[in-house]
């Protein structure tokens, strides 16, 4: 008895087994959809093999501000890779970040260039933040991820009523501050985009217990390890996307709402009638001025903010 139920048992899995093999040959299958099973016409649903997964080169001469990566090296060049690979298959998150970009890089690109730091540091403001108002679990705050000490250190106004961490241009005034600094420590670009990440300490630190100075040469902890890699994949793919699969129109784009600037340098109780008198909403206002984080603005010292408010016809609002 033993020995039939053996047998059977060994027929059924030969029988499972050439069932797999034909359906694994069929060209096609055909699944129902459940949501239109009360359809009889559209009851069944063809499933396509149209989606492809490919391997993707990895960019021979690829630099990070004008300074040569060692793509030759194979651990360099499976670094890039693996960040090649995540930045390009994650579409979603990829086709936001050109959206963003094409919003927030007319500003922020003008004052890298007027500080003499290159474009390419427009990228990690994108692999900082998404180029999103976000907080990290640390504190860090804003596209450029700075964390309170160093905004004040670097002549932002930070307390209850203003955080121009949220002010994109006088953050990003902030950010180039740091890298001119990290730019004369360290001699490099590339080590300047390094100590962003893990702060200059931390790099030097570094430097010093392994005995080397190149990034490239350095073994850093898994985040400051894929930092610049992942700006320099972002960097590639952004820079020609319709190459790596990403599909879009102009008018697909996001663009920034021309504003023009209300000077304050009084207190203002209420933002939210203040916002009515220039025709919009509060919800608007802190659109255009995250940085001002109350719903009033105490300005004791009577200091000069200038406001920005959006050029009528971009919303409708109803008072």
């Amino acid at each position: 008895m033993r020995l039939f139920k053996n047998i059977l048992a060994g027929v059924g899995i030969v029988a499972i087994a050439g069932f797999l093999i034909q359906a694994v040959n069929l060209p096609l299958v055909q699944v129902q959809n459940p949501l239109k099973a009360k359809n009889e016409s559209n009851t069944y649903q063809k499933v396509t093999r149209d989606y492809n997964i490919y391997a993707l080169p990895v960019p021979e001469n690829l630099n990070f501000a004008g300074e040569k990566v060692p793509v030759d090296d194979p651990d360099i060049k499976e670094r890039i890779d693996r960040e090649m690979l995540v930045n390009t298959y994650w579409q979603s998150n990829g086709l936001l970040l050109i959206k963003r970009a094409n919003k927030y890089f007319p500003m922020i690109e003008p004052i890298l260039k007027k500080h003499g730091v290159p474009d390419d540091f427009k990228y990690l403001a994108i692999a900082e933040s998404g180029l999103q108002q976000i907080v990290s679990p640390a504190g860090a705050t804003g596209f450029w991820q700075i964390m309170e000490a160093t905004a004040k250190e670097k002549g932002l106004e930070v307390n209850d009523n203003v955080d121009e961490r949220y002010h994109i241009e006088k953050s990003t005034e902030a950010a180039c501050k740091y890298l001119l600094e990290s730019k004369e420590k360290f001699g490099s670009w590339t080590l300047a985009a390094a100590a962003y990440n893990a702060g200059n300490y931390g790099i030097s630190n570094q430097q010093s217990r392994q005995e080397v100075t190149d990034y490239y040469d350095l073994l850093l902890n898994a985040e400051t390890g894929r930092y610049v890699f992942r700006i320099l994949a972002l960097k590639t793919i952004l820079s020609d996307p319709l190459n790596y699969g990403f599909n879009f129109s102009e008018s697909d784009l996001y663009t920034e709402v021309p504003t023009y600037e209300v000077e304050v340098d009084t207190a203002v109780t209420d933002f939210a009638k203040f916002a009515k008198e220039y025709g919009i909403n509060y919800k608007i206002l802190k659109i255009h001025n995250p940085w001002l984080r109350e719903k009033n603005l105490e300005n004791r010292s009577g200091k000069k903010y200038q406001i920005k408010i959006p050029k009528t016809g971009y919303y409708k609002y109803k008072p």
